[in-house]
């Protein structure tokens, strides 16, 4: 019987695998930007289950909050995107199909001749050494970085400040 942490890794495996598989061969393209959540949802999944909490977090703020966001409201203000027949069209399967069989068996014999070390090591969240390192040994460059964010994010302000009032003066 395999462990709970093997049926967990091969459901967010199988998750991740079959959204992926809608988002390359669904004809739909709203049906492939929603697939593309399963897709990264499995693969913060994938990400806690190594221990590495704050890449998920990561992952979910930034690919699903922020990426997958901006993509379904790109796709939902296209207009005309109801009349595409074919929007997501197919080209290739015969290569297509070829390539991933190779690929496929290529990684499965090097994971076959791969010595996977049989000690498991115990979950560590990585979030509290990262913060600790942020407020420790890397604060100086932690914070140099905030600095220039926050200068990049005022100059596009006053810029777009700049713009607006340029176009209101023309009207």
């Amino acid at each position: 019987m395999p462990s709970l942490s093997a049926l967990v890794f091969l459901g967010l495996a199988a998750l991740t695998l079959g959204s992926a598989g809608l988002v390359a061969f669904s004809r739909n393209i709203i049906h492939s930007a929603l697939a593309l959540l399963g897709t990264f949802l499995g693969i913060a999944g994938l990400y806690v289950t190594l221990s590495a909490d704050f890449i998920a977090a990561t992952q979910v703020l930034v690919y699903v909050g922020g990426t997958l966001v901006l993509i379904l409201f790109a796709v939902m203000l296209t207009s005309r995107i109801a009349e595409m027949k074919i929007s997501n069209p197919r080209g290739g399967p015969a290569v297509a199909f070829g390539l991933v069989t190779a690929v496929l068996l290529l990684l499965g014999r090097v994971a076959a001749q791969t010595p996977w070390p049989a000690e498991a090591k115990p979950p560590m969240p990585s979030t509290a050494k990262l913060g600790h390192a942020f407020l420790g040994e890397y604060l100086l460059p932690f914070e140099l970085g905030s600095v220039v964010l926050l200068a990049a994010m005022i100059g596009a302000v006053v810029l777009a400040r700049r713009a607006v009032r340029r176009a209101w003066e023309r009207e």
